[in-house]
């Protein structure tokens, strides 16, 4: 168990130890003077400024040294709490120092190096500041907080709790194999007899069905020997019952005893393949090689194959891994550890996938094989639900870090580039080229936007639109877009609901489709993009998706082209995917589109038949007016508005700083700087300083931009405030909803954005 022995426990008290020598010194000056004064009114009244200021020492030290102890308990019960967790557990102050930490801790990630727990996880997480900050912010709010995050070495869990005022508990656990916990996928109950009757192995249902774990056969079966075929009194956990028992002669001696309760009794030949089919589990009895001998009719049904005898089960079944005939050589002859295997069965009219499990058997001295299936669709289903999560995760871990990088990196590049262009008029040599940098930061800016649009990480700027006038709009530009060999078609619900999204995003998702649909008919043909009104009653399941009853607006493109192929359709929205030739495409516009659609609260479906076209359609909430207190519009403002005011800026990044110090002292405004949020309450410590707006970023190494604002609003709280941050304003929107008069600036901002936001917020 480690501590930091100068960690944030003691330095509240360490704090107040110059205090009282401060106060102490002053009662001794005090003390000295009264020496020297002669006797009368002023040497008594300095005698018991003395003694007051002498008493106010020893109140502080008194004070200091309860704070200690009162810490050093609350430090020692944190310690005591955490030491024995098997997950690695750090505590943590209010800016991210590390207070103390676990064994677990300290050998997983060895924390005790490290001042602060972002130091710590710097070798697993490419970016942890912003995620201890994300994850920081919602345990303020709600208690705790908990992130499924994709690393190098795997998938971990990183999760917060309060524990107590200003510290916190993080504890980083790792996820377990869920490939380790696939359930048992025969139903059936089933034993595996030796010699001398003794009970090798039961599955779980048969455990279920006996109440436990039988080491003998007459504990299960009190009349022996076993009758096959034939029903048998069972010793179950409600007592004897009659089951229909099936024993099939394996190899070494061993034989498989299936037992089925509930069976009705009939006159049978003591065969136990007779009862093949009165199995209600799908069976096949296979030869070595793979032939189907025989085949129940719950393996027929599940296989969509109405006689299997024959038949080469490769004709049914395909493989998702290893080659099945050598799956089934290692199975005949003993070879290794069997386990089931995921299996697709080769049917047209729907897919279905089957987990199926093989046991060994003798007849006539010849083996066979046992292949028990189950339906695993919807395993499977939701097999494809979590890689999807796990993509889309990772993605967005990418994408937020690369949006953080480059939108810093492009903020000084247009920024720099902004200032230049102010000293240059459209006569000037250079001119032109400082246009092209301006306008390729800005198509750079535009692609980390469309990856952060698939992750659902941008900043959106949802409005109340009517759909009918964004279209009417758009449609001067979509007819551009198409040429004049395809013709676009609008029509539109003349009562449409209004929607509340964010316009310019809407306009791109629309965009993307109608270019897509145009791409589609090279040879010219028909867009028909419509709009209408859909209520829904009851949940609309689609493409594992499922959209609540409710009021929608239904948007639909839809196109005359050759159609999607449909082993692709359900891969067109996934990033860099394109049926397009190289150069044609960059495979994000559908997933551009896809990510805006769902940041908004929608959906976006796809329908394609080949040769005849294809139809996307969005599902839009429709919008609910509420009595909301109209806003002030803001200002006009104009290239000579004045501007006047003190700001205190922000910013870790040096050439981010550079560039926006300048452009606000170029507009009349006085700045100041700092490197830092620690440096910034540095600076606020000077009472003679009047600030009139904060502007910070958000994220930074240390305190984050929100912490130290906070505090520093105690002292100063008509400041006004503006954040900027490289990452999305919902990482930290709920911190931001806390903090009065506080505005969200996305980089990469221009110099007229910046100086905007900080005028109308002086306004």
């Amino acid at each position: 168990m480690t501590t930091h022995s100068m960690g944030p426990i003691r330095r509240a008290a360490a704090r107040s130890q110059p205090r009282a020598a401060m106060i102490l010194a002053a009662a001794l000056f005090f003390t000295g003077a009264a020496l020297v004064v002669p006797d009368g009114n002023a040497r008594l009244m300095i005698v018991g400024i003395a003694a007051i200021l002498g008493c106010s020492a020893l109140w502080v030290c008194g004070i200091a040294l309860f704070q200690r102890s009162v810490n050093r308990t609350s430090g020692q019960s944190l310690i005591t709490v955490i030491k024995h967790d098997a997950a690695p557990s750090i505590v943590t102050c209010e800016g991210g120092e590390i207070i103390c930490i676990n064994d677990a801790a300290q050998k997983a990630y060895r924390a005790n190096r490290s001042e602060t727990l972002a130091g710590a996880l710097q070798g697993v997480l490419a970016n942890p500041g912003a995620v201890l900050f994300r994850l920081k912010s919602a345990a303020t709010v709600r208690g705790s907080a908990h992130e499924d995050l994709v690393t190098a070495s795997g998938h971990i869990r990183l999760s917060v709790h309060r524990a107590g005022e200003d510290r916190f508990l993080w504890r980083i656990e790792r996820s377990a194999d869920m490939a380790a916990r696939r359930a048992d996928p025969l139903p059936l109950p089933m034993i595996t007899v030796g010699r001398n009757n003794a009970v090798l192995f039961m599955n779980d249902a048969a455990r279920h069905l006996v109440g436990e774990r039988a080491r003998t056969l007459d504990r299960i079966c009190p009349k022996l020997p076993l009758r096959s075929g034939q029903f048998n009194d069972i010793s179950t956990r409600d007592g004897l019952q009659s089951c229909l028992t099936v024993a099939l002669e394996g190899m070494a001696g061993r034989r498989e005893v299936f037992l089925l309760p509930g069976v009705a009794a009939t006159e049978r030949q003591p065969d136990g393949w007779a009862f093949f089919d009165e199995l209600p589990v799908p069976l096949l009895k296979l030869d070595t090689s793979g032939q189907i001998q025989l085949s129940n009719r719950p393996a027929r049904d599940l296989l969509g194959a109405k006689e299997c005898r024959g038949r080469p089960i490769t004709e049914l079944l395909e493989g998702l891994g290893r080659s099945i005939p050598d799956w089934l050589g290692d199975a005949a002859k003993g070879r290794g550890t069997l386990h089931s295997e995921f299996l697709r069965v080769k049917r047209e009219d729907q897919d279905t996938f089957v987990q199926v499990t093989l046991n060994r058997a003798s007849e006539e001295g010849q083996t066979v094989l046992i292949a028990v299936l189950s339906d695993a669709t919807e395993l499977k289903s939701l097999e494809a639900q979590f890689v999807q999560s796990q993509k889309m995760q990772a993605i967005g871990q990418l994408a937020g870090g690369v949006a953080h990088d480059f939108n810093n990196l492009l903020t000084a590049i247009s920024g720099h580039c902004d200032l230049l262009l102010l000293r240059h008029d459209q006569g000037d040599s250079d001119y032109n080229d400082l246009v092209q940098i301006n306008q390729n930061a800005n198509r750079a800016a535009s692609l980390v936007s469309q990856l952060l649009a698939y992750s659902r990480k941008q900043t959106l700027r949802p409005e109340v639109m009517d759909l009918r006038d964004t279209m009417s709009d758009l449609t001067h530009l979509l007819n551009r877009l198409v040429g004049e060999k395809v013709i676009l078609s609008l029509t539109h619900d003349p009562t449409l609901w209004s929607i509340r999204a964010d316009k310019r995003q809407l306009e791109q998702v629309v965009m993307n489709l109608v270019v897509n649909a145009r791409d589609a008919m090279p040879e010219g043909g028909e867009i028909r993009l419509t709009t209408e009104n859909v209520t829904l009653t009851e949940p609309f399941n689609r493409d594992r998706a499922v959209v609540a009853p409710g009021r929608y607006v239904k948007v639909t493109v839809a196109d005359e082209g050759a159609g999607i192929p449909s082993d692709k359709l359900q891969k067109v929205f996934e990033p860099f995917f394109t049926t397009k030739r190289t150069g044609e495409g960059t495979g994000l516009g559908l997933s551009t589109a896809y990510g805006i659609v769902k940041q908004t609260g929608g959906f976006i479906f796809v329908d394609s038949d080949r040769g005849a076209g294809s139809r996307f359609f969005l599902l839009l909430p429709a919008y609910d007016p509420v009595e909301d207190v109209p806003e002030a519009a803001p200002l006009p403002l104009t290239d000579d508005t004045p501007m006047d005011g003190v700001v205190l800026l922000v910013e870790d990044e040096a050439p981010v700083r550079a560039f926006a110090s300048r452009a606000l002292q170029m507009r009349g405004f006085t700045v100041l700087e700092a490197e830092s949020a620690e440096d910034a309450l540095e600076l606020l410590k000077d009472d003679t300083l009047d600030i009139d707006v904060f502007v910070t970023d958000v994220v930074m190494p240390g305190m984050n931009g929100p912490s130290w604002v906070q505090q520093a609003l105690k002292s100063r709280p008509d400041a006004r405030v503006v954040f900027i941050s490289g990452y999305a304003e919902e990482d930290f929107g709920d911190t931001q909803a806390r903090i009065p008069n506080s505005v969200f600036l996305p980089k990469p901002f221009s110099l007229t954005d910046l100086t905007e936001i900080v005028q109308r917020q002086l306004n």
